[in-house]
């Protein structure tokens, strides 16, 4: 009997024990909650420099360092990019041919502490044309983790924009800077 309420004692104790016990796989600074992500696109011409930016909501969580497949896709409305300028506004949706490719992807995957940054695939794609990244390094900062791709219009089969007789011609290479932001 004795050796029954001994056993039921400990039993209880260790169940104390291990239900105030927090899950191993999955610690506080390994989740990455966004709320929010923004998507610039700058360049230059011949006239100065260009910035077009489109923010949007998207909720979701990444656990990060897991073996198994952890990502993140986001659907880019191009029509909602405002480069500040009616006229570049335009010119930019006109480039990207906003009409017949309404939405560009970016799906993040495999993403891993790399220091104090992130490792991750990246693929991206704009048009009809698909860009992948390996070991695509995202940027951690208090708020945000970021990234950059340069690229050129030809890089996805699309011309730069031409104006007045070609007084004013917009360079072939762009950034392409995204930031997911937590808060």
């Amino acid at each position: 009997m004795k050796n029954r309420i001994t056993i039921g004692l400990m039993g209880l104790a260790l169940f104390f024990l291990m239900g105030s016990a927090k899950p191993t796989f999955v610690i506080n600074n390994a989740l990455l909650v966004i709320n929010r992500v923004e998507i610039k696109i700058s360049g230059s011409s011949t006239v100065g420099k260009y910035n077009c930016s489109n923010t949007f909501y998207k909720k979701d969580t990444i656990v990060l360092n897991l073996n198994k497949r952890n990502g993140f896709n986001a659907n880019i409305p191009m029509h909602n990019f405002d480069c500040g300028n009616k006229l570049m506004t335009k010119d930019l949706k006109s480039t990207v041919k906003c009409k017949e490719f309404p939405n560009s992807y970016v799906t993040i995957t495999d993403i891993k502490a790399c220091n104090t940054n992130y490792k991750c695939n990246l693929t991206f794609l704009i048009t009809d044309k698909t860009l992948k990244y390996k070991d695509f390094i995202l940027y951690k900062t208090d708020d945000k983790i970021h990234g950059t791709i340069n690229l050129n219009f030809s890089d996805i089969d699309l011309a730069p924009p031409v104006k007045m007789a070609g007084l004013v011609k917009v360079r072939d290479q762009i950034v392409i800077d995204f930031s997911l932001y937590s808060n």
